[in-house]
């Protein structure tokens, strides 16, 4: 959706309003493997023609590796945006931070699985590899009026394909609302304060540890409030 938000937007008149929705799409560059020149990132670029919708003004002076990432497409992005994301997203911490090859023995196992089974060293490691790097790319959407995110200390993916992430009575809350209020507020002007970013691992007590079940479909979750 950040990719080609801006290229969305464009084909609609100027007098409709159009906003866009990120959900678990905040992949850091700094963590992904094999950035190098026969990479998986680079790969992508070439065979999906991905560099002639990358930022221009990202294209000038950096790689076009860098300018596929979030903390800088974000800075180029002129349409309205809302992104939902963990903080501790736990497919990052699984496949990237921490991937089975990094520890051959066995001992992130339990951890990755939940993180309330990662003991106080280990989850250290997400706060400072994932989550302090996030909340500092992050920090660019200050500066846009019309944006809104919503960055809560979960250990999950994907919160909106879920009824039981995206509202319900055990959703995560920042500032007392469920993500389809913090949505429904900054798509429908009702706030200014529509960017909440959540304090580190085990602060937010809303925060059940656990990915979502996928009990339904993206396109059941329409609903905002």
């Amino acid at each position: 959706m950040m990719l080609h938000c801006d290229d969305f937007r464009a084909r609609f008149p100027q007098e409709v309003s159009v906003k866009c929705f990120a959900d678990a799409g905040f992949f850091l560059e700094r963590i992904y493997p094999e950035k190098g020149p026969f990479g998986l990132c680079t790969i992508v670029i070439h065979l999906q023609n991905v560099r002639k919708v990358l930022p221009k003004d990202c294209l000038a002076n950096k790689e076009p590796t860098e300018c596929f990432f979030p903390a800088e497409l974000i800075k180029s992005i002129r349409t309205p945006m809302f992104i939902l994301n963990p903080s501790y997203d736990s497919w990052q911490i699984r496949n990237f931070l921490v991937p089975d090859s990094s520890a051959p023995d066995k001992s992130w196992l339990s951890c990755k699985e939940n993180i309330r089974n990662c003991n106080s060293t280990q989850v250290e490691v997400p706060s400072i590899g994932l989550r302090n790097k996030m909340v500092n790319d992050l920090k660019v959407v200050e500066d846009k009026e019309d944006w809104g995110m919503f960055i809560d200390s979960c250990f999950t993916h994907c919160q909106s394909l879920s009824g039981v992430s995206w509202h319900s009575p055990t959703s995560p809350k920042l500032e007392n609302k469920t993500i389809a209020e913090a949505v429904g507020d900054w798509h429908s002007g009702r706030s200014q304060g529509a960017k909440e970013i959540d304090c580190k691992y085990q602060c937010n007590p809303t925060c059940n540890s656990l990915p979502p079940p996928r009990d339904v479909t993206a396109f059941d979750r329409v609903e905002i409030y």
